[in-house]
């Protein structure tokens, strides 16, 4: 598809990424529905990844989104960057083929340091999947003991690092929730049918799912959002770009769908719309140059001193203006917005639109 044109305004990313991320305009319908639009979800922090869902899904309470985890029919595991990610379960099996190579060629050093051996992994996946079969789903702390058992030491992150691997290779995936902890399932038993793609298949389908869930994006974006290779991404975008819509803005091209590209020329919703984002969000997270939609300066303010936790998020009109946190407990709770220029507060408009964004947080919560 030919190139749409330029974009005379860099602040116009972000709301067409609102868009695209079902943020704005297009309204998912179901749990599992905007799971599998959105093609992967950051989710290392699991109360984040609830609210990460529920924002998206109008009317979507706590609830809704942790019986579609205890279900199975939406799937938590490690499918790139070796961070979790909820994904829908017929596409978890085709990510890892594609991602977990690279991955394990990357932490073979520190296999090395922690003194995992290929032969300790096929151990520890054979006490795992005995076990499993016999006792069912299991918290990490018993399989852990299980390995400790079986002579496999899990101290100084070597259980972790066991764990990780069984998963990446497709043996072992966290199932059914316990409280607040996923228990940890045998991968064929709970997703008894998840698709195997040939690679380029599979890399290309990838592109273009990721493209229309959370353009415009580039192509950096999407090697950095995937730990691929920029050579190979560069070569499989070649079978997708037609599908795409190109946008240029300050000499870097940027791609999205037809469907949000369209509405340049109809009308970008969410000029005047405010969302409160978990930490962790994909509207963050999801990019790896994130200086359109949060300015360079604020960067601390999101991620204090570089520690890798990222705070909750107010986002006006696509863009982060600022952090926000819940205070109190049961029905006195309130969310509390912390901007990061107190000297140009939001208008009427937007104070009503964050208000609506604090109630609708609430509910989720309370449903």
């Amino acid at each position: 598809m030919a190139a749409f044109g330029a974009l005379r305004d860099g602040r116009m990313v972000g709301r067409l990424r609102l868009v695209s991320q079902r943020l704005a305009g297009i309204e998912a319908t179901s749990v599992p529905g905007l799971v599998r639009w959105m093609t992967a979800m950051q989710a290392q922090d699991l109360p984040a990844a609830l609210w990460a869902v529920g924002v998206r899904v109008p009317g979507a309470g706590i609830t809704d989104v942790r019986a579609a985890i205890h279900a199975g029919t939406v799937v938590r595991s490690w499918p790139m960057r070796g961070t979790l990610h909820l994904v829908a379960p017929e596409d978890l099996r085709w990510m890892l083929d594609l991602t977990a190579e690279r991955l394990t060629r990357s932490i073979a050093g520190r296999h090395r340091q922690l003194e995992i051996t290929w032969a300790d992994v096929e151990k520890a996946r054979d006490l795992a999947l005995e076990h499993i079969s016999a006792e069912g789903p299991v918290s990490r702390a018993a399989l852990f003991k299980v390995f400790d058992d079986g002579g496999q030491p899990t101290l100084g992150q070597r259980g972790i690092h066991l764990l990780g691997s069984l998963c990446r290779h497709g043996w072992l995936v966290l199932g059914p929730l316990a409280g607040n902890q996923q228990l940890i399932a045998a991968f064929d038993d709970w997703i008894p049918s998840s698709r195997s793609l040939e690679r380029e298949a599979a890399l290309s389908e990838f592109l273009l799912r990721y493209f229309r869930s959370h353009g415009p994006a580039t192509l950096r974006d999407f090697a950095w959002w995937t730990q691929l290779p920029l050579t190979e991404v560069r070569t499989a975008f070649e079978h997708v770009r037609r599908e795409l819509v190109e946008l240029e803005f300050a000499g870097t091209s940027y791609w999205l769908s037809p469907e949000v590209a369209a509405l340049l020329d109809s009308g970008v919703p969410g000029g005047r719309s405010v969302h409160l984002l978990p930490g962790f969000d994909e509207f963050v997270l999801g990019y790896t140059d994130r200086s359109l939609v949060l300015a360079p300066e604020h960067s601390d303010l999101i991620v204090p001193g570089g520690n890798g936790v990222f705070k909750k998020t107010v986002v006006a009109a696509g863009k982060v203006v600022g952090t926000w946190a819940l205070k109190g407990t049961g029905p006195g709770a309130a969310v509390v917005p912390e901007l990061f220029d107190e000297a140009r507060p939001l208008g009427p408009a937007a104070q009503a639109a964050l208000a609506k964004a604090g109630r609708r947080y609430t509910t989720f919560l309370a449903t």
